[in-house]
C-alpha cells in the first residue's frame, strides 16, 4: 500500500481533553557522544515535537549540556563516559532504572569510525539494554551497526515489546550481508523477508521509504525530497517514531505515520528553504504546522 494522509490522521487521533503527560507515554533515548552531540538533540526534539509525554536522554555530560540548553523539556540521565567520549556500558544498570515505555538506542553513539573500543562499548549497550527492556524499542544508526555485528553469531536483540529498525541502504546491507545493489533491486521483498526473520518492523529508508512488518504488511511512503539527504535527518525520524510508539500506536502504524510526516515536513521545509538550503532541524517547525493544520 501507499501511505496516505487519511491513514496517518486516522491513526493519530486528537488529544483527549482530560489527557495528562502519562497519557502519551515516555521515551528513553540512549544517544549521543562527544563526536555526535547534535544527533541526540535532533532525536529527542523529534520525540518531543511528535507528542511523547516524557522524553529522557541518557548520555554523557557534554551531550546533556548541549541538549539542556536547547530543550529544557527534556529530562536528563547523566552517564559516565567511555571510549572516545561515548556512553560506557558501566551505566547499564543506571539506565535500566529510568522508567520508560519506549527505548530508543543508537543516534550518535559512535562506532568504528571512532575506535574499536567505541564499537565494542556500543555493542555491549545494544546487546544488554534491548533484551532487558519491558516495552517497545527503536534501533537506529550506530545501534544498527552494533546489531549487524551481533547478528554474525547471535539473534537480533529484541525487547519484550515490539521492535522497529530504521536502516538506510548501507546499514541494511551490513545487517543482511547482501550488497546494496541486491537490496535496491527489490526493496519491498527484502524488507518483508527480514522483518519476518527479525520479528521487527523494518523501515528501509531512501527515496520512497519502505515499511515492512513481521506479519507481511508493507507500505511505501510518497512524501519527502532530496533535501533529506544529509546527516541528522534520520535522527529526527528516529525520535518521531519513538514518540508515536509511546503515544500508543502499534509499531507498523507508528513507523508508517512517522515516515509520512517526516517526509511531509521535509516538503514544507524545502518550499521555504529549498532542497539545498533546508536543514534537519527545519523539519521540526514544519512538523508542528502539520499537526496544527490537522487539529492534533
Amino acid at each position: 500500500m501507499t501511505i496516505t494522509s487519511d491513514f496517518v490522521w486516522q491513526a493519530i487521533q486528537p488529544r483527549p481533553r482530560d489527557a495528562h503527560k502519562g497519557t502519551f507515554g515516555s521515551v528513553l533515548a540512549v544517544a549521543g557522544s562527544a563526536s555526535y552531540r547534535g544527533a541526540a538533540a535532533l532525536a529527542v526534539e523529534g520525540a518531543l515535537r511528535t507528542g511523547a509525554g516524557i522524553v529522557t536522554l541518557a548520555s554523557v555530560e557534554p551531550v546533556l549540556a548541549a541538549v539542556a540548553a536547547r530543550l529544557p523539556e527534556c529530562c536528563l540521565c547523566p552517564c559516565e563516559a567511555g571510549a572516545e567520549g561515548g556512553i560506557s556500558p558501566q551505566n547499564i544498570e543506571h539506565i535500566r532504572r529510568q522508567r520508560a515505555s519506549v527505548l530508543l538506542v543508537g543516534p550518535g553513539l559512535g562506532y568504528t569510525a571512532q575506535s574499536a573500543a567505541r564499537a565494542a562499548e556500543t555493542r555491549a549497550l545494544v546487546k544488554t539494554l534491548l533484551p532487558g527492556f519491558s516495552g517497545s524499542a527503536v534501533l537506529d544508526a550506530d545501534g544498527l551497526n552494533a546489531a549487524a555485528d551481533l547478528l554474525q553469531t547471535e539473534k537480533m536483540p529484541h525487547p519484550q515489546g515490539e521492535l522497529i529498525l530504521t536502516p538506510h541502504p548501507g546499514e541494511m546491507a551490513r545487517l543482511t550481508r547482501l550488497s546494496s545493489s541486491e537490496i535496491s533491486m527489490d526493496r519491498k521483498e527484502i524488507a518483508i523477508q527480514f522483518a519476518k526473520a527479525w520479528n521487527a518492523v523494518v523501515v528501509l529508508k531512501g527515496a520512497h521509504t519502505v515499511i515492512a512488518g513481521p506479519d507481511g504488511r508493507c507500505a511505501v511512503n510518497p512524501t519527502g525530497n532530496p533535501g533529506l539527504s544529509r546527516g541528522g535527518s534520520g535522527d529526527v525520524l528516529a525520535g518521531m517514531t519513538s514518540a508515536l510508539l509511546a503515544c500508543g500506536l502499534p509499531a507498523f502504524e507508528a513507523a508508517a505515520c512517522a515516515v509520512y510526516l517526516h517526509g511531509a515536513a521535509a516538503d514544507r521545509a524545502a518550499a521555504l528553504h529549498g532542497e539545498t538550503g533546508m536543514l534537519p532541524h527545519d523539519l521540526l517547525d514544519a512538523l508542528g504546522t502539520l499537526f496544527a493544520e490537522n487539529g492534533r
